[in-house]
Parts: C-alpha cells; sequence; structure tokens
C-alpha cells in the first residue's frame, strides 16, 4: 500500500444530494439484458421487483405456421400413416398444432391419431398442454430435457420405429440424427419458427452495451437457443462478434434458464449459469446469487462500500452514479489504497479527451453521490485513493 503521507480531505459540500435508497434489492444497481419475446413481461416484472435496471431486446419474433403448406402436409401424414410415438417439444407449439388441425377441419383426425400412440411430453408445461387437449401423456420426464427423453426412446430402442417430432422453432439435428441412426424413421413437424425480429434497434442497443462493458449491461439472460443464436449472429452481420464474445467472457454473466438455452454460447466459449429448475423463477433467483456475488466489496473509511454495476451499496443503501464517476470508483478499486494518478484516471473516463480538469470534475460528482467525501483522498500533485481501512490491504487486480 502506497505510504504517502500528504493527504488531503476534501471538506466542500458534496456538489449534489445523493440519491439512497435503504433496503435496496438483491439485484438493485445492476442492469440485466432480457432477450425473451415470449413471457417477456413476466420476467421482466420479476427482474424489476428485486431492484433490476432492464433492457429489454427481443432477439426473435414467433411466426406461426397455421397456414403453412409444410404443417400440413406434415399433419395429413401422420393422419393417413400413423406414428407409433409423437414426441411434443413445446406447450405453444402443440397448442398450435393442434389448433391449426382444427382451422382445416381435421383436427379430430388429428387427435385420434394422438390417442393412439405412444405420446412423450417434454416437461409439465407441456405435459399440461397435452391434458388440456383432452389427450394423456405416455412419460413426461422430471428434468425437461430432450435429452433424457432421447435416451430413453434410445434405450427403448427405435429401430422400425416411425416418430414424429414436434419442433420448436429450430431444427433439432442431434435429436433427429440420433433417432435415424438407431433405425427410426423421423417426421418433423415445424409448428413455428423463430426469426429475427422486425425491429432490430433494441437488439443493436443491447449489444453495444454488452460490448461497452464497465457496467453498462452486467448480465444477459436467454430463455431459449434460438434467442442466444440470434443475438450472435446479429453481433456477427455487424462486425462486432469479437467485442460481444470478450465480453460475454469476461465480465457480463450470460444466465440461461436451462442447458439446451446454453448451447449456442457455450459453443463459443461462453461460460454459463444455469439455475436446477429451467424456469424463469430460479432463473431470477440464480441472478439475485451470482450478480451480488460478482460485486466487489471493501472496507473504506469505516463504511462497507460495493461497488454494483451501475450503483453503489454503501452500507445498507444504494447511492446511484453517474457513468464517469463509476469509471473513476472502478480505477481506484483495482488498487484500493494505493494512489492512482490523474493520467491513468482520465484514461478510464469513457471519452474524455486529455483535459485533466475532467477528473477532477467527475470526481467532484462521485463525491457529491456517495455523500461521504472522506472515502476517496486527494495526494496532492498525486491523484486520488480509496481511503482503506487500517489493517486491509485488498489485492490488486
Amino acid at each position: 500500500m502506497d505510504d504517502t503521507r500528504t493527504v488531503a480531505t476534501p471538506t466542500a459540500t458534496p456538489t449534489a444530494t445523493p440519491t439512497a435508497t435503504p433496503a435496496a434489492g438483491p439485484l438493485a444497481g445492476f442492469t440485466v439484458g432480457v432477450t425473451a419475446a415470449r413471457r417477456a413481461d413476466d420476467l421482466i416484472a420479476l427482474l424489476r421487483r428485486r431492484g433490476a435496471t432492464v433492457v429489454h431486446a427481443p432477439a426473435l419474433r414467433i411466426v406461426p405456421l397455421a397456414d403453412d403448406s409444410e404443417l400440413l402436409a406434415a399433419t395429413k401424414e401422420l393422419i393417413s400413416c400413423p406414428p407409433d410415438t409423437v414426441v411434443a417439444t413445446t406447450a405453444i407449439g402443440f397448442r398450435g398444432w393442434i389448433e391449426a388441425a382444427d382451422g382445416w377441419g381435421i383436427g379430430e383426425e388429428l387427435l385420434a391419431r394422438l390417442r393412439a400412440t405412444e405420446l412423450l411430453a417434454r416437461g409439465p408445461k407441456v405435459k399440461g398442454a397435452v391434458r388440456a387437449a383432452a389427450l394423456v401423456e405416455t412419460w413426461s420426464p422430471q428434468s425437461e430435457s430432450l435429452a433424457e427423453v432421447l435416451d430413453r426412446m434410445l434405450a427403448a430402442g427405435v429401430a422400425g420405429r416411425r416418430i414424429a417430432l414436434q419442433l420448436h422453432g429450430e431444427p433439432l439435428p442431434g435429436f433427429v440424427e440420433a433417432l435415424r441412426a438407431g433405425g427410426a424413421e423421423v417426421v418433423v413437424v415445424p409448428v413455428y419458427r423463430w426469426m429475427a425480429p422486425e425491429d432490430l434497434a433494441p437488439m443493436d442497443r443491447l449489444l453495444d452495451a454488452v460490448a461497452a462493458g464497465a457496467g453498462a449491461i452486467d448480465a444477459v439472460s436467454f430463455t431459449s437457443a434460438p434467442a442466444a443464436a440470434s443475438l450472435l449472429a446479429r453481433a456477427r452481420e455487424r462486425g462486432m462478434d469479437g467485442a460481444v464474445l470478450a465480453a460475454l467472457r469476461g465480465d457480463v454473466l450470460s444466465a440461461c434458464v436451462g442447458p439446451v438455452t446454453a448451447l449456442p454460447l457455450q459453443a463459443h466459449g461462453v461460460d454459463t449459469v444455469q439455475p436446477e429448475r429451467f424456469r424463469l423463477g430460479p432463473l431470477v433467483q440464480l441472478l439475485c446469487q451470482e450478480l451480488p456475488g460478482r460485486a466487489r466489496v471493501l472496507p473504506v473509511a469505516g463504511h462497507r462500500v460495493e461497488i454494483r454495476g451501475h450503483a453503489v451499496l454503501l452500507d445498507a443503501e444504494l447511492r446511484a452514479v453517474p457513468p464517469a464517476g463509476m469509471a473513476l470508483l472502478r480505477a481506484l478499486a483495482r488498487r484500493p489504497g494505493w494512489v492512482v494518478g490523474r493520467a491513468d484516471l482520465l484514461r478510464a473516463l469513457p471519452g474524455a479527451g486529455r483535459d485533466e480538469h475532467a477528473v477532477e470534475t467527475a470526481m467532484a460528482r462521485l463525491r457529491g453521490a456517495l455523500g461521504v467525501p472522506n472515502l476517496i483522498q486527494t495526494v496532492v500533485k498525486r491523484g486520488y485513493r480509496l481511503a482503506l481501512d487500517a489493517g486491509e490491504c485488498a489485492p490488486v487486480d
């Protein structure tokens, strides 16, 4: 730790009244990107209820295929030549299939075929859709994993069996290939497709924030594999996939609702976190654990300072801090207790140019936002440092 004794503690009145929020929620001060299109409102409400700032950027849109000739042809084929097994992969897709068949006037014929076949439902939500159609599933995995469905089918043997697979918006090549390699005949039922959103601006803004780093986005949530793939594809189209992947491999947390959703990210070397139960509630609970656990916590001038994405939790109160101030605070926190020169702090400021006066201005606003000026000491003619409590010596990042 720097042992200089030439320290000036500011006595001026803070430039602004600090904004404090007592008893901040577990996600207060963090910004979470939401890529979901379906059930996005539910997820956003859960996040905001826990204090998060949310950036909603639908990464895809669902296009129903009720009028699609491909779906109609697949349905008629299954009615005329019944399958031995039907795999229902999503609740919305299964309901859409039944509704489309009703619209074509062949709904009862389809239901009759489904009653006479082995019907596998991927998880409780799909099981609910099956029963809402007055059908009963043969089996459903607790894990909601298509991998478990596939393992069960292969273990029982699929040679010579005719299997219908209701797609969930994207092809399942590994699933289909494994069944065909086992000797099955596979008929795919494309109930709806994922497509890029018509308005790409929200997704572009999210990508810009992810690439910017430094707390602009702390986590991105994914509730489907197509959404993850779509976000990465858009980054490639804009020539910023390197910066986005670097951020996702670094400080920006990728939170996925389940292992299938995580596959497109993991294929690019991005580590992900997933809840044990593949639901929105557990996904939010996981974020409530992960993000505060990543925050830097320091004992400074007798206070507990927790540096979150765009705010500081000072003891038990959340203090809103301007972006420039957060940039300075992070630079000081990387070397807690050590003097950081004005030139280094200037480089940390976003778009500050060459005028070191920008550091003084941003520092004054930071102190005002924190409301406790002696957290940051001025070292005359040298720079600034965090007033780390005596006996503490935090590691240098």
